[in-house]
Protein backbone atom coordinates (compact mmCIF):
# COMPACT_ATOMS: atom_id res chain seq x y z
CA UNK A 1 0.00 0.00 0.00
CA UNK A 2 1.49 3.29 -0.85
CA UNK A 3 0.12 5.27 1.47
CA UNK A 4 1.76 4.46 4.27
CA UNK A 5 5.10 5.38 2.62
CA UNK A 6 7.22 6.85 4.98
CA UNK A 7 10.66 7.72 4.33
CA UNK A 8 13.29 9.49 6.92
CA UNK A 9 15.27 11.26 4.26
CA UNK A 10 11.90 13.40 4.19
CA UNK A 11 11.59 14.51 7.62
CA UNK A 12 14.55 16.93 6.65
CA UNK A 13 13.82 20.24 6.93
CA UNK A 14 14.56 21.80 3.38
CA UNK A 15 16.29 25.57 4.48
CA UNK A 16 15.54 28.70 1.76
CA UNK A 17 17.88 31.49 1.52
CA UNK A 18 16.56 34.83 1.78
CA UNK A 19 14.26 35.93 -1.33
CA UNK A 20 11.49 37.20 -2.76
CA UNK A 21 10.01 40.37 -3.03
CA UNK A 22 11.43 41.61 0.61
CA UNK A 23 15.59 41.03 1.22
CA UNK A 24 14.03 39.75 4.75
CA UNK A 25 11.43 36.87 3.66
CA UNK A 26 12.89 33.76 4.03
CA UNK A 27 10.89 30.10 4.42
CA UNK A 28 11.47 26.77 5.82
CA UNK A 29 9.96 24.02 3.95
CA UNK A 30 9.28 21.09 6.14
CA UNK A 31 6.73 18.55 6.36
CA UNK A 32 3.52 18.82 7.85
CA UNK A 33 2.92 18.49 11.59
CA UNK A 34 -0.57 17.78 13.39
CA UNK A 35 -0.07 20.94 14.88
CA UNK A 36 -0.14 22.86 11.29
CA UNK A 37 -3.83 21.72 11.09
CA UNK A 38 -5.63 24.75 11.87
CA UNK A 39 -3.57 27.13 9.85
CA UNK A 40 -3.65 24.89 6.80
CA UNK A 41 -7.67 24.66 7.22
CA UNK A 42 -7.40 28.55 6.75
CA UNK A 43 -5.11 28.52 3.45
CA UNK A 44 -7.04 25.12 2.31
CA UNK A 45 -10.21 28.12 2.51
CA UNK A 46 -8.01 30.65 0.99
CA UNK A 47 -7.47 28.55 -1.98
CA UNK A 48 -10.73 27.59 -2.14
CA UNK A 49 -11.53 31.47 -2.76
CA UNK A 50 -9.03 31.08 -5.14
CA UNK A 51 -10.23 29.10 -7.22
CA UNK A 52 -13.68 30.50 -6.87
CA UNK A 53 -15.08 27.60 -5.73
CA UNK A 54 -15.23 28.15 -1.40
CA UNK A 55 -18.60 26.22 -1.30
CA UNK A 56 -16.77 22.76 -2.03
CA UNK A 57 -14.44 23.09 0.79
CA UNK A 58 -16.01 21.41 3.72
CA UNK A 59 -13.29 19.93 5.63
CA UNK A 60 -12.45 20.44 8.98
CA UNK A 61 -9.89 20.22 11.76
CA UNK A 62 -11.53 16.66 13.25
CA UNK A 63 -11.66 15.55 9.78
CA UNK A 64 -8.35 16.15 9.08
CA UNK A 65 -7.46 14.73 12.85
CA UNK A 66 -9.30 11.50 12.12
CA UNK A 67 -8.04 11.16 8.92
CA UNK A 68 -4.13 12.26 9.19
CA UNK A 69 -2.40 8.89 8.46
CA UNK A 70 -3.70 10.08 4.27
CA UNK A 71 -2.09 13.30 4.51
CA UNK A 72 1.20 13.90 3.19
CA UNK A 73 1.94 17.39 2.38
CA UNK A 74 5.27 20.01 2.93
CA UNK A 75 4.25 23.12 4.39
CA UNK A 76 6.29 26.84 3.70
CA UNK A 77 6.59 28.40 7.05
CA UNK A 78 7.71 31.72 7.68
CA UNK A 79 10.10 33.70 9.73
CA UNK A 80 7.01 34.73 12.22
CA UNK A 81 5.85 30.37 12.33
CA UNK A 82 3.29 31.34 9.91
CA UNK A 83 2.31 28.71 6.91
CA UNK A 84 2.17 30.71 3.56
CA UNK A 85 2.23 27.60 1.05
CA UNK A 86 1.51 24.18 0.71
CA UNK A 87 2.22 20.97 -1.64
CA UNK A 88 -0.16 17.75 -0.38
CA UNK A 89 0.46 14.84 -2.26
CA UNK A 90 -0.60 11.13 -1.89
CA UNK A 91 0.68 7.34 -4.16
CA UNK A 92 -1.34 6.29 -6.49
CA UNK A 93 -1.13 3.17 -9.10
CA UNK A 94 -1.85 4.18 -12.88
CA UNK A 95 -2.39 1.10 -14.88
CA UNK A 96 -0.42 2.32 -18.14
CA UNK A 97 2.79 3.80 -16.35
CA UNK A 98 2.27 1.73 -12.71
CA UNK A 99 3.48 3.55 -9.19
CA UNK A 100 2.77 7.58 -9.57
CA UNK A 101 2.27 10.58 -7.25
CA UNK A 102 -0.68 12.69 -7.21
CA UNK A 103 0.01 16.08 -6.47
CA UNK A 104 -3.62 17.17 -5.06
CA UNK A 105 -2.46 20.80 -4.36
CA UNK A 106 0.11 23.07 -4.39
CA UNK A 107 -0.89 26.62 -3.36
CA UNK A 108 1.59 30.11 -2.11
CA UNK A 109 -0.55 32.66 -0.26
CA UNK A 110 -0.81 35.86 -2.78
CA UNK A 111 2.17 37.73 -1.00
CA UNK A 112 4.69 35.18 -1.23
CA UNK A 113 4.13 34.35 -5.29
CA UNK A 114 6.90 35.13 -7.36
CA UNK A 115 9.43 34.43 -4.66
CA UNK A 116 10.45 30.97 -5.85
CA UNK A 117 8.65 29.49 -3.28
CA UNK A 118 5.86 27.72 -5.44
CA UNK A 119 9.12 25.89 -7.18
CA UNK A 120 10.68 25.08 -4.16
CA UNK A 121 7.06 23.29 -3.03
CA UNK A 122 7.11 21.41 -6.36
CA UNK A 123 10.70 20.56 -5.73
CA UNK A 124 10.16 18.84 -2.61
CA UNK A 125 7.28 16.91 -3.79
CA UNK A 126 8.74 16.17 -6.84
CA UNK A 127 11.85 14.38 -4.57
CA UNK A 128 9.20 12.15 -3.11
CA UNK A 129 7.82 11.07 -6.07
CA UNK A 130 11.90 10.15 -7.07
CA UNK A 131 12.71 8.68 -3.74
CA UNK A 132 9.29 6.71 -4.06
CA UNK A 133 10.34 5.45 -7.35
CA UNK A 134 7.63 6.53 -8.85
CA UNK A 135 6.95 6.44 -12.79
CA UNK A 136 4.98 9.25 -13.05
CA UNK A 137 3.55 12.66 -11.08
CA UNK A 138 -0.07 13.49 -12.21
CA UNK A 139 -2.03 17.08 -10.62
CA UNK A 140 -4.31 19.39 -11.98
CA UNK A 141 -4.46 22.96 -12.59
CA UNK A 142 -7.57 24.92 -13.54
CA UNK A 143 -7.99 25.72 -17.61
CA UNK A 144 -8.62 29.61 -16.12
CA UNK A 145 -4.94 29.62 -14.29
CA UNK A 146 -3.20 30.62 -17.19
CA UNK A 147 0.09 31.42 -14.34
CA UNK A 148 0.16 28.11 -13.10
CA UNK A 149 -0.17 26.55 -16.68
CA UNK A 150 2.79 28.49 -17.47
CA UNK A 151 4.90 27.47 -14.44
CA UNK A 152 4.24 23.57 -15.13
CA UNK A 153 5.06 24.22 -19.21
CA UNK A 154 8.15 25.92 -17.70
CA UNK A 155 9.01 22.60 -15.78
CA UNK A 156 8.95 20.32 -18.19
CA UNK A 157 5.06 19.58 -17.52
CA UNK A 158 2.72 18.47 -20.76
CA UNK A 159 -0.97 19.48 -20.21
CA UNK A 160 -3.20 17.09 -21.75
CA UNK A 161 -6.66 18.65 -22.40
CA UNK A 162 -8.12 15.53 -23.15
CA UNK A 163 -9.43 14.29 -19.99
CA UNK A 164 -11.98 15.75 -17.98
CA UNK A 165 -11.98 15.55 -14.25
CA UNK A 166 -14.96 13.60 -12.56
CA UNK A 167 -15.94 14.05 -9.67
CA UNK A 168 -18.57 11.97 -6.90
CA UNK A 169 -19.01 12.70 -3.32
CA UNK A 170 -20.11 9.70 -1.39
CA UNK A 171 -21.38 10.38 1.90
Amino acid sequence: MFLAYKSNRLRKNIQSDTFGKNSDMSTTIRKVQEADFPQLLELFREFAEFQKTPERMTNSLEKMQQEKDFFEAFVAVNEQDKIVGYGTWFFTYHTWVGKSLYMDDLYVSPDYRGTGLGQRLFDSVRQVAQEGSCNRMRWLVSDWNINAQEFYKKIGATLDHTEMHCELVIK
